[in-house]
């Protein structure tokens, strides 16, 4: 695999754990400028101490923002154009899982949409609008969201799931908006200028998320971490957009993400719920 170059700026959200953090430090070890995500401070300044400590790399510029508020999600964009005036990459890598540590029980965000929908799809999918311009300026530039196999069709009639809730329902609706969204985008974005791809990285990595809820991990970090550093890095992905991966392999989602009606009608009322024109 041979990675782009040259060095890159890369937003990774997520990045004071698990996958989040191994591909941040991965990224700046081979000569990447990572702008670190998280809503815990002291996580951020941790992993950035140790990223600048491991790789004998300046300190990767922290941003905190809670994404389960559309406010602070826009305070992040923010400051990420702030801080650079071009970026390589976005990886949309922060999510709330089925169960624990974020509980099983339906919860809703600040802006009172449905934790898991909100987190897993609405605050990558705002973010991304957001930034989309700054990724335009570093072009040819990728989005790659982090999403899973486990997927469900969404309800139109119950987008927030008031009704019978499940958290792994929750979760796996979420998780197929954020797949169908990415490949609306990729169909209204030039692949030239940025190409939009979603995978599952590997299956019960020993993650925190993971392990609170679960128990026991069956993959390993490696094996996430490389499948979504590909994503990221590899040269022979340039202009590939609107795909989905199973790990390393091209794959089919939910068939809900490629029903066009369907996917026009998650995407018109995704731009409404967090107030963006779109691109």
């Amino acid at each position: 695999m041979t990675p782009l170059t040259p060095p890159r700026t890369v937003l990774v959200t997520g990045s004071t754990d698990g996958l989040g953090r191994a591909l941040a430090h991965r990224l700046a070890a081979e000569g990447a400028t990572v702008l670190l995500h998280g809503r815990d401070q002291g996580k951020l300044d941790r992993t950035a101490d140790s990223i600048a400590g491991a790789h004998g790399v300046a300190r990767p510029v922290t941003l905190r923002a809670d994404l389960a508020d559309l406010d602070q999600v826009r305070a992040l964009a923010a400051g990420v154009r702030a801080t650079t005036d071009r970026l390589d990459a976005l990886v949309n890598n922060a999510g709330v899982g089925a169960g624990e540590p974020d509980g099983r029980t339906r919860r809703t965000s600040v802006d009172g949409h449905e934790l898991r929908f909100a987190v897993n799809h609405l605050a990558g999918f705002l973010l991304s609008l957001e930034l989309l311009p700054l990724l335009r300026a570093g072009a040819p530039a990728r989005i790659v969201n982090v999403a899973s196999a486990g997927q469900e069709e969404v309800d139109f009639d119950d987008l927030m799931l008031e009704r019978d809730y499940s958290g792994t329902s929750a979760y796996c609706r979420s998780k197929l908006a954020q797949i169908a969204c990415g490949l609306e985008l990729a169909a209204r974005v030039p692949a030239a200028e940025v190409t939009v791809n979603s995978l599952h990285p590997s299956t019960y990595m020993p993650t925190k998320m993971v392990l609170q809820e679960i128990g026991y991990s069956i993959d390993s970090l490696e094996d996430g971490l490389a499948a979504t550093h590909r994503l990221v890095t590899d040269a022979a992905l340039a202009g590939v957009t609107g795909r989905y991966y199973d790990r390393l392999r091209e794959a089919r989602a939910n068939r809900q993400a490629y029903d066009l009606r369907a996917r026009a009608e998650l995407w018109e009322r995704s731009l409404k719920l967090v107030g963006h024109p779109g691109p």
